[in-house]
């Protein structure tokens, strides 16, 4: 009955299509990468939504009424720049001083959270990006059961006051921030390039640091941030300024340096503070860098990586990761991904996302990004083997130890776009130190992070050739052969948006080409699924380290990549450069991606469009796979069924529990490790991009989300960052 209703408003909807629109045959509406908003998919299905029965999300069942929460405004007492759109929630003004409720005790009480067990090495609270150096995303702490999880309350909140919807001056803020818990405190940095300074157990701001960083979009779509990094002395020395570190990138590839403390800038650090990395970029210096992942920090070194316009420009800058002195900026040495030799005619091979470290064997691990330009490889036919790789350094050095190259002449921006994760794994009665790591393609690659090799046989399969002139794709690509996939083979049409189209999604269909994954873009047009959207995104996966069961969200998404001959893309963008466009200066094509959906923006493709898998890396077995988020419109959610789109890891408690964000219906959930169920959620004001972190302070455990938003999955942003604990009682 209810599939019976999804037909109705399918239909209804082309009856209305057809009143607007009498004949058409339009291609589905360019969208750009950055702007994947698949959450269209409800404006062609709310209405068959309402017909069905499904009711509003504000009296849901899942949002009781709110506890007493201590909410804090820092954008009314930091001095909001007037060119921020800042949310309604800025005007909440504190209701409750939560502090009072908790029982005090040694500043030293928080569990730690994960010990890595190959050296003595133990790191308290949430200390990295991903938790810890090796990337599990792991907690010890176990005050969150399964049993009580539901019982989560919202006990405080923050509204950074840094958030702009791109209609005015200021771009559009993408917030991707993992909330830091080290020194007794909360960190987070803005995609306005400011840090805060956060109590762990009230909300309560101590200090913020303001970059003054130009607001603008330099390198990307919108403003973005991953966050902050932490550093501290062996033996901090007291009284002493810049024992303590918290290290913030910005757009215009600065670095600054802040006592953890104060927020004061630390003069002995580079220019009183402020490392340019852009002092080194001396190859096709003309194009910008950025520094949107906060740098890796272990021993007295960061490793700092950057990001750049790859799909603009043939000569794109080459891709290098630089190690600095921690507490000076010195230089210590720079890694070069692409040869010399060929750095003019090609760039990038750059490291944007985050890195991992193996402290036992002071090995660096690297997940590669793609050559430039991202959709043509005339112009590179040298051999590259360290773009779209995972690559390890020797951290004292910067030589590389191995690589393994996870995409032969990268033609899709396949990028190796998350740090791996390191796992030592238990097979045939033997420990294998490996790691695993996740790809845009859905492939899952486990490794022995030693040497390189396979911990599961990898494939090299026969995938299908280029058809465009001058353009020679690989004739083959490694598969892993054990780990299922988290993307199938392309699902077929969508029958509710074809109809809703006037057939619209399956005449586009039959114009393209598509001969499976590795289909290389064409000038007739190539169907890419999964594309450059994923598969699995820069938050990668978690692992329970005592079970080896590993966790990883994974998107489906197809999109329409087009080479378009220079004369043509010159043509066409004589007015201006629309949406989906990319000039690919040096090479014979301009490029144009779309996505696949019709002209209600519903994906032309069949759910799920998200999923949650779990893994035994022991065996490679697949335990469980569930569809991932809702989509969410007018208030109404679609099928559980159908998924979302999903950016931004999970992580894993030592008592079972999986907490993560990452969907588009702009809600945060507690899941059951052992059978993937949904045991908790709430509502919070924007997709909650990002990976949260947990910690446990003055016997309390926390779970900290920042709800920032991504104009990927969804056109909503906020500057909110929500903290959720167990009510006293329990």
């Amino acid at each position: 009955m209810l599939e019976a209703w999804w037909v109705l408003g399918g239909v209804t909807l082309a009856l209305i299509g057809w009143l607007v629109d009498i004949g058409s045959d339009a291609t589905p509406s360019s969208v750009s990468t950055s702007g994947l908003t698949v959450a269209a998919v409800a404006v062609g299905a709310s209405l068959a939504a309402l017909l069905s029965g499904y009711t509003p999300d504000a009296q849901s069942a899942e949002n009781p009424p709110k506890p007493a929460t201590a909410m804090h405004d820092a954008s009314s007492t930091h001095g909001a720049s007037p060119t921020q759109d800042a949310s309604s929630a800025q005007d909440a003004s504190s209701t409750r001083d939560v502090s009072s409720m908790h029982g005090a005790s040694s500043a030293h009480d928080a569990t730690p959270t994960p010990t890595i067990k190959q050296a003595s090495f133990h790191y308290h609270g949430w200390y990295t990006f991903n938790g810890d150096l090796m990337a599990q995303k792991f907690s010890t702490a176990d005050q969150i059961t399964p049993k009580n999880v539901a019982h989560l309350q919202k006990v405080w909140e923050v509204h950074t006051g840094d958030v702009s919807t791109g209609k005015g001056k200021t771009p559009a803020s993408d917030w991707s921030a993992t909330p830091l818990f080290v020194n007794d405190t909360v960190y987070v940095g803005t995609p306005f390039y400011r840090i805060f300074a956060i109590a762990p157990d009230t909300g309560k701001v101590k200090w913020t640091f303001d970059s003054h960083s130009a607001l603008k979009a330099l390198t990307q779509p919108d403003m973005k941030s991953r966050g902050v990094a932490y550093w501290q002395a062996a033996d901090p020395v007291a009284q002493k300024a810049c024992q303590k570190i918290v290290y913030m990138g910005t757009m215009e590839a600065k670095l600054f340096a802040v006592d953890a403390g104060t927020g004061k800038p630390c003069d002995s650090f580079a220019d009183h503070g402020v490392l340019d990395i852009n002092q080194w970029n001396t190859s096709n210096n003309k194009w910008p860098l950025s520094i949107l992942q906060p740098p890796t920090v272990y021993k007295n070194q960061l490793f700092i990586g950057w990001a750049g316009k790859d799909w603009e420009d043939s000569e794109a800058p080459p891709g290098t990761v630089f190690a600095v002195d921690a507490q000076t900026g010195k230089l210590n040495w720079t890694f070069h991904a692409i040869p010399p030799q060929v750095a003019k005619q090609t760039g990038t091979a750059n490291v944007w996302a985050s890195m991992s470290v193996d402290p036992e064997h002071d090995l660096l691990y690297l997940p590669v990004s793609s050559p430039s330009p991202n959709f043509y490889g005339g112009n590179r036919t040298e051999k590259l083997p360290i773009a779209t790789s995972v690559t390890a350094l020797d951290t004292n050095t910067g030589k590389v130890v191995w690589s393994r190259q996870l995409v032969h002449h990268d033609l899709w921006d396949y990028d190796t776009d998350a740090a791996p994760t390191l796992v030592d794994l238990n097979r045939d009665g033997k420990t294998i130190p490996a790691l695993v790591q996740t790809s845009k393609m859905g492939l899952i690659f486990a490794l022995n992070r030693l040497t390189g090799e396979p911990v599961y046989p990898i494939t090299e399969r026969a995938v299908p050739a280029s058809d465009a002139s001058g353009e020679k794709a690989s004739p083959t690509q490694p598969y892993p052969d054990v780990l299922a996939p988290t993307v199938d083979q392309f699902p077929g049409i969508s029958t509710l948006a074809d109809w809703a189209s006037f057939g619209e999604c399956s005449r586009t269909y039959k114009k393209l080409r598509h001969d499976g994954l590795y289909t290389p873009p064409s000038v007739k047009g190539s169907l890419a699924y999964p594309s450059t959207a994923g598969g699995i995104e820069w938050g990668g996966g978690a692992v329970d380290p005592r079970s080896n069961v590993y966790v990883v969200n994974s998107s489906a998404v197809a999109q329409i990549y087009r080479l378009i001959p220079r004369k043509e893309y010159e043509q066409e963008t004589k007015d201006g450069t629309p949406d989906g466009y990319y000039a690919q200066t040096g090479a014979p094509y301009g490029f144009y991606l779309h996505n696949f959906v019709n002209r209600w923006g519903m994906p032309c493709w069949k759910p799920p469009y998200g999923t949650l898998s779990a893994y035994n890396l022991d065996t490679g077995k697949l335990l469980w796979r569930k569809p991932f988020g809702e989509v969410q419109k007018w208030g109404f959610y679609m099928p559980e069924s159908w998924g979302s789109v999903t950016i931004g890891a999970p992580l894993i408690t030592k008592s079972g529990v999986i907490f993560i964000g990452g969907s588009m219906d702009a809600r945060v959930r507690a899941i059951d490790l052992k059978s993937g169920e949904v045991l908790w959620k709430a509502q919070v004001d924007a997709p909650a991009v990002a990976n949260p972190s947990t910690y446990v302070y003055k016997g309390r455990q926390y779970v900290v989300f920042v709800a920032g938003g991504n104009s990927i999955l969804k056109p909503q942003v906020s500057d909110q960052i929500a903290a959720y604990a167990l009510p006293d009682s329990n």
